[in-house]
This record gives structure tokens, C-alpha cells and sequence, in this order.
């Protein structure tokens, strides 16, 4: 969630889920078995319910939208945009109505690919890069090699963690006052802070970047130096000739449009760019899965290379405890149809401006979506649910109109469409680990059911958490400025008002990015492997065009410690890595807690740390003097 309200930028936890599960587990079993209590061993398909569980949980903080379309509903979001920002496209957040608009939505993604796990898993023979990991990362905890490198991955993870969640309380100490404490340390002078170029301190983003890929990184920091040290300072010398110049900074129509808007075009390009390069893949590999290709080989494989050897035992055993647990089509299409059912009279009672029509229209076309996903995810490990959210923001919210509240409409059609489609592909991922773990189809079901009505829960209570403890939450320049939420109320109300509510000049230079995303893909397409890792992703450079580069500095020097050690060991920086990494983010994910608690109780840090030019140091002294 604090990822989520910060960059929008969430690295895959499963290791953590898979490890951590393992460890607690482990260890409960050896208490239980020394008083004699112990009935089952813990096995591989324990290990794998967990971390089906855990992930399902924590992915509604991505899909339940608190970083992007539920929160771009709030006046918090709405007052940043000056358009359509009326009472019908406003819904003011409550704890009780995000929770049942997540219990109506969440499952529905489960049932509609339930009936496809066979096609998916065993006949197409989809790779689910994630999810083949995972499965081959619980596999080596249970033996005693495995065991013994997973204590001591505990042990690291718990060091990191530690050290990460004292450094947040040691931070917490100098933040008393806006622009206060370590994360606005001018690190590479006061010019380039204003900028928001400098490091922050946070080891969250440290650890996320040594989870990411490196090229993410890199590209979020090329975006960083291109929008902010050339980009805006050439806009901003137009002020008063392209945009009135005693606007407020937070208007859309002045500096702050652009930096909205251009970013916009740039994940709009490489979106659609990348939907349709899925999408062609999916049709392909479905055309060579049912006509062209009848070895059983992967849709990628080539059509030419021999037929498929006989499967192997272990193979053969998978596919046998794969297809043991049948799982009705009936339970599933009945759980489909009265789950849709129960959401198409529920959602517009929540969303008086989303019509039962736009929801049935959703739903007739999810499952094929939700399918297109799945298929596209086993392909190449990216799930586009964020793109088929933006495809409902555009068409509900055209059809919708703006007089009758579109915007709104828009955004809650959004998180109709994220929450199907997102959940189809994470539980056809875990049905993948469940195939080579040897787990139980069916248990790995009703973990992902139990797991996702946790998460419907946990997630917007931990959201609430942030959202009373921080009244500027949201806001540009806070400690979390949420900045998915005003990209994609603004793309709402593109699509609802059209080119009219961009400042001047705006749309040529949002064709122009739009089209050098596409572009740039193109040629990452076109170059082959060897020279795409250097090319910057186009998605990634658009981030920071309205954040800042200060959190792509701190994950840059993320890769950096890791790249560094892959040099002195590789092996011990492959084994522990992603252990140190999720120690890093989860120890100061957590120490938001206490903080929350504390700026709910009226308690204040006693100190302000502050940096001032020599000038400005000057006049404070000469005032206090006086």
C-alpha cells in the first residue's frame, strides 16, 4: 500500500510470501512436533496454499485501485483538476461502501478462467515465468539444502527488516513540518532539489529497486532528467504566453497540465502498443495451439521442430494430481452468473452514476478479457489488467456523457474491469505453482477465494489507516502524492470531455509523445534482446514526469548495491537479494504503522531538520536577530 501511494510501483512479493511462509511454518510444525501435537507434515502444497493466500491478499492493494481509480473519485484528487470536478463526478470516500464494492467485484475474475486451467496449464503448456518460479523456489525449501538457505534468507530478511523499520523511526524524529527531515536532503545541491532530483533516504525504494529490473530503473531516471532538468523549465519560460501566469501550480491548465498530460500519452502509447503486441501473440498462439500446432508444444515454439517426447514420470504425476480435483463448471458459471448478478444491483447503488446497462455490457465481455489476460501473462509474464481498465474508462465513460457524471462513471467502470481481469491472471499464475508443487487444484482455489476476501478487508482498512493519518494525502510534494490517482482522473475526463480540457499546445505534444512511445517500443521490438536492455521503457520514463526523479535516484542505487555484488558473488547476490530487498521494504512498510498511530494520537516529532541556500539562511537569521 505505501508503494502503491508513493510511485505506483510495485515489484512481485511472492518470494517474500513463499519464504516467510516457510519459516513460520516450519517452525510452528517443530514446536507442535516436540509436544507431540504434530498429525500432517508440512509439505509443498501447505507452503504453496500460503503463499497463494498472502499474494491473493495483498493484491487487492493493486486492484482495489487506493493508488489510482478509487482514490481519483475523492475531493482530495478532484480539487487538483479543475474540470469536471462537480458533485456528480465526486464520491467521497467511506470505509464501509470500498469495502462491499470490493467484495462484489474481486471474485468474479476467479470463476471466469476457472474451467480454462486445463487448457492453460496442461494443453497450451503456458511458461507463467512468475509462477514457475515460485513454484521451483518452494520446491527447493523442501529438501535439506533448500531448508538450510531458506533459515539463513529468514535471518537476512529479518536484518534488513530491522534495520530498515529503526531508520524510519530514526527519520520520524526530524519531520516535524513540511519539507522537513532526511527525505528532502538536497544530496546534489538546492537547484536540483528544486528540481526533485536528490536522494531520499527511503530504503523502501532502495529495496524495490534492487527487485526490479535494472532497466526500469534506468528508464525512470532518463524520464526523471529529461522531463525535469529540460521538458518543464522550457514550458515554464512559456508561462504567460501558452498558459495564464497567475495560475495556482496545482491547475491543470497551467505547467501542471502538461506534466499530467504528457505523461498520460506516453502510458497511453506504450499501453496500446504493448495490448495489441499481446494480443497478437494471444491470437497467434491460440491459432497454432487449435490448427498449426498439434505437438503440444508452447505457442511460442516453433511450428517446425519435432514432435514432443513422451511426458515424463514426474510429468505424468503433476497432470494426475492436476486433473484429481475436479472443479464442476457448473460451481463455476453458477458462481460466475450470481456473483454478476448480485454486482449489477449492487454497483449502481454505490455508483448511482454507473447504469446496470454499463455493467452488464462488462460483463459479457470480462470472461474473453479476463481469458485474453490470463493467456497474454502465461505468454510473457505482464498482466495488462491496468490497460483494459483504461479501455472502461474511455468507452463507459463517452458512453456515460459528462452531464451525467461520465468521470465517475469512468473510474468505477475501471475498477470493475481491473479487478476481473487482474485476479484471472494471478490465480491462472498460482494454478501454474500449484502444477509443479503437486498442490491440489481445488485448495489452490479456495485459498485464492479465502485470500481475496482477506484482502477485500485488510486492504481498505490499512488504506483508511493512511488516509486519516495524512490529510494531505494525495497532494503533490507530500510524502505520498498518490500519483496514479489525478493520471487517471484525468484520462477519465479526456475521455469524457474530449481535447478541449488540455492547456495550449498541449495535444501536439501529447501526439508527439504518444507516437514516440510507440516508437520507441517498435525499435526495442526490432533491435532483438542483445540491444533492447538499453533502450529505456517508455511506461517507466513517464513516472516521474509528474513525481520527480528523487525515488528513480533511490532505486537506481538499489541496482547499483545489487549489481555490485553480483560482481564480488554472484551466487550469494542471486540467493539473497531478493531476501535483503523485502527485508528493506517491508521493515519501513510496517514502521507506517506506528507512524499512522502516532498522527492519530496528535503526537508530533520535536524536531524540524530543514536545508536553506546561504541566502535565505542569511534573512532567517537577520529576522530572528530582530
Amino acid at each position: 500500500m505505501k508503494l502503491n501511494l508513493t510511485t505506483g510501483i510495485i515489484p512481485s512479493l511472492n518470494v517474500s510470501a513463499g519464504l516467510l511462509g516457510f519459516f513460520f511454518v516450519k517452525t510452528w510444525t517443530k514446536l507442535l512436533q516436540k509436544f507431540g501435537f504434530l498429525k500432517q507434515p508440512f509439505t509443498r502444497q501447505e507452503n504453496t496454499v500460503i503463499q497463494t493466500c498472502v499474494v491473493a491478499s495483498s493484491g487487492i492493494a493493486f486492484s482495489g485501485g487506493f493508488g489510482s481509480y478509487l482514490f481519483a473519485m475523492s475531493e482530495a484528487v478532484a480539487k487538483q483538476s479543475k474540470e469536471a470536478n462537480n458533485a456528480q463526478n465526486i464520491k467521497n470516500l467511506s470505509l464501509g461502501w470500498i469495502i462491499g464494492f470490493l467484495f462484489v467485484v474481486s471474485f468474479l475474475g476467479l470463476f471466469s478462467v476457472v474451467p480454462l486451467r486445463k487448457i492453460m496449464v496442461i494443453d497450451f503448456k503456458l511458461i507463467y515465468p512468475s509462477g514457475t518460479a515460485t513454484a521451483h523456489l518452494i520446491n527447493s525449501f523442501h529438501t535439506p539444502h533448500g531448508a538450510k538457505l531458506a533459515k539463513k534468507q529468514v535471518m537476512a530478511l529479518g536484518k534488513f527488516f530491522s534495520f530498515s523499520f529503526l531508520w524510519g523511526f530514526f527519520q520520524w524524529f526530524f519531520t516535524a513540518g513540511g519539507d522537513c527531515g532526511f527525505s528532502n536532503f538536497p544530496t546534489f545541491g538546492l537547484q536540483a532539489y528544486e528540481k526533485r532530483l536528490y536522494f531520499d533516504f527511503s530504503a523502501t525504494y532502495v529495496g524495490a529497486g534492487m527487485i526490479c529490473p535494472y532497466l526500469i530503473n534506468i528508464s525512470m531516471l532518463v524520464g526523471a532528467i529529461l522531463s525535469w532538468s529540460i521538458m518543464w523549465p522550457l514550458i515554464e519560460a512559456k508561462k504567460g504566453h501558452w498558459y495564464a501566469a497567475d495560475l495556482p501550480s496545482s491547475s491543470s491548465q497551467g505547467l501542471q497540465g502538461y506534466k499530467i498530460f504528457i505523461a498520460i500519452a506516453m502510458i497511453l502509447g506504450d499501453g496500446l502498443y504493448n495490448f495489441l503486441k499481446v494480443f497478437k501473440q494471444t491470437l497467434f498462439g491460440l491459432f497454432q495451439q487449435l490448427y498449426g500446432n498439434k505437438t503440444g508444444e508452447l505457442p511460442i515454439a516453433s511450428p517446425s521442430a519435432p514432435a514432443s517426447p513422451p511426458l515424463s514420470y514426474d510429468d505424468q504425476r503433476r497432470t494426475q494430481i492436476f486433473l484429481k480435483d475436479q472443479i464442476s463448471p457448473w460451481v463455476t458459471i453458477g458462481g460466475y452468473v450470481t456473483i454478476a448478478v448480485i454486482s449489477t444491483i449492487t454497483v449502481p447503488f454505490i455508483f448511482h452514476q454507473l447504469k446496470w446497462y454499463h455493467v452488464v455490457v462488462i460483463y459479457i465481455f470480462a470472461p474473453t478479457l479476463a481469458f485474453c489476460n490470463a493467456y497474454g501473462c502465461g505468454l510473457t509474464d505482464w498482466s495488462m489488467a491496468s490497460s483494459y481498465g483504461k479501455l472502461a474508462i474511455f468507452t463507459i465513460g463517452a458512453w456515460a456523457g459528462v452531464s451525467n457524471g461520465g468521470v465517475l462513471a469512468g473510474l468505477a467502470a475501471c475498477g470493475v474491469m481491473m479487478n476481473i481481469v487482474s485476479t484471472a491472471s494471478d490465480l491462472m499464475q498460482d494454478f501454474k505453482t500449484g502444477y509443479l508443487t503437486l498442490a491440489s487444484p481445488r485448495s489452490m482455489f479456495l485459498s485464492q477465494v479465502i485470500g481475496t476476501a482477506m484482502g477485500c478487508l485488510i486492504s481498505p482498512c490499512v488504506f483508511w489507516l493512511f488516509y486519516k493519518a495524512f490529510p494531505d494525502l494525495g497532494a503533490q510534494g507530500s510524502t505520498y502524492p498518490a500519483p496514479n490517482a489525478l493520471i487517471y482522473r484525468n484520462m477519465s475526463i479526456l475521455g469524457v470531455e474530449g481535447i478541449s480540457s488540455l492547456p495550449k499546445h498541449c495535444l501536439q505534444l501529447c501526439i508527439i509523445f504518444f507516437a514516440l512511445a510507440i516508437l520507441v517500443n517498435a525499435i526495442r521490438d526490432a533491435v532483438g534482446k542483445k540491444w533492447a536492455k538499453y533502450i529505456p521503457l517508455p511506461m517507466a520514463m513517464a513516472i516521474p514526469f509528474y513525481l520527480g526523479g528523487y525515488f528513480a535516484i533511490d532505486m537506481c542505487l538499489g541496482s547499483l548495491i545489487l549489481f555490485v555484488w553480483e560482481k564480488v558473488d554472484k551466487a550469494k547476490a542471486e540467493a539473497f537479494g531478493p531476501a535483503v530487498a523485502s527485508g528493506l521494504i517491508c521493515g519501513d512498510g510496517i514502521w507506517t504503522l506506528p507512524t499512522s498511530i502516532l498522527a492519530l494520537a496528535g503526537v508530533e516529532p520535536p524536531i524540524c531538520m530543514k536545508f536553506l541556500s546561504r541566502k535565505a539562511n542569511a534573512n532567517v537569521d537577520k529576522l530572528l536577530g530582530s
